[in-house]
């Protein structure tokens, strides 16, 4: 039976959603400021996403830009904005806190999931920022996390695909490891055979340029990922 290769696109408005939608994306990662790495959505943005598109919405929880150690008024921003997507009705969230050794912060990484429950949370590319990936994976499986958002350390996906398929091994079906970083139709279906992962996430940055307006742009890459990784699917 063939493996479904899921598609996980990063959006920050409502049209942009649902052309990720129409292109055949399956789960939305909702943000504000993609240009700065990101930032919390405001509530209403939340609100009319999850009210206007059918797919999975997760956003993103990251209070501000920058690195990832938060004091204790941004630790508790966090909880306030993950309260409002668990009361949304909203399907997930997506988080990461470190610790100033840049190893992750298991107890307090722990206390936002239990906080979110029964949302999924996904540990984003703050990943990428620890010291060793691999001592890393164990933390965040700690944590309760679902799944980890990485480019295996590297610039991008291409260049971390041995090690995003190491990672792939080493999580051993604890947790997915969802490989993102300048994923595009036309390197999609390699980064799948490389890595052996099933979930991939795409802003498609190095396609359009971060609040593009072209959206029927937008919406063709995404079918044309998603028709390549049905291919490759099937062929498997």
């Amino acid at each position: 039976m063939a493996t479904q290769l899921l598609l996980e696109i990063t959006v920050e408005s409502l049209d942009a959603a649902l052309a990720a939608e129409r292109g055949g994306a399956d789960r939305i990662e909702l943000s504000a400021e993609l240009a700065i790495g990101g930032l919390t959505p405001n509530v209403a943005a939340m609100r009319k996403v999850h009210e206007e598109v059918e797919i999975p919405v997760f956003p993103i929880i990251r209070p501000r830009a920058g690195n990832y150690v938060y004091n204790d008024n941004e630790f508790a921003a966090m909880k306030r904005d993950i309260s409002v997507a668990r009361d949304l009705g909203l399907d997930g969230i997506v988080l990461g806190v470190l610790r100033p050794d840049r190893s992750v912060d298991v107890e307090r990484t722990r206390e936002l999931v239990d906080w979110a429950r029964p949302l999924e949370v996904t540990f984003h590319r703050a990943f990428d920022d620890t010291a060793d990936l691999f001592r890393a994976i164990e933390d965040v499986v700690e944590t309760g996390c679902t799944r980890i958002l990485t480019s295996g350390g590297a610039a991008n996906a291409s260049e971390g695909a041995a090690r995003l398929q190491k990672l792939v091994e080493a999580a051993a079906g604890r947790m997915v490891i969802m490989p993102g970083g300048g994923l595009s139709a036309a390197n999609i279906c390699r980064i799948a055979a490389e890595t052996k992962a099933v979930e991939f996430h795409s802003g498609l940055g190095g396609v359009l340029p971060y609040g593009s307006s072209n959206l029927q742009k937008f919406e063709a890459e995404i079918h044309s990922m998603k028709r390549h990784m049905n291919a490759r699917a099937l062929s498997a």
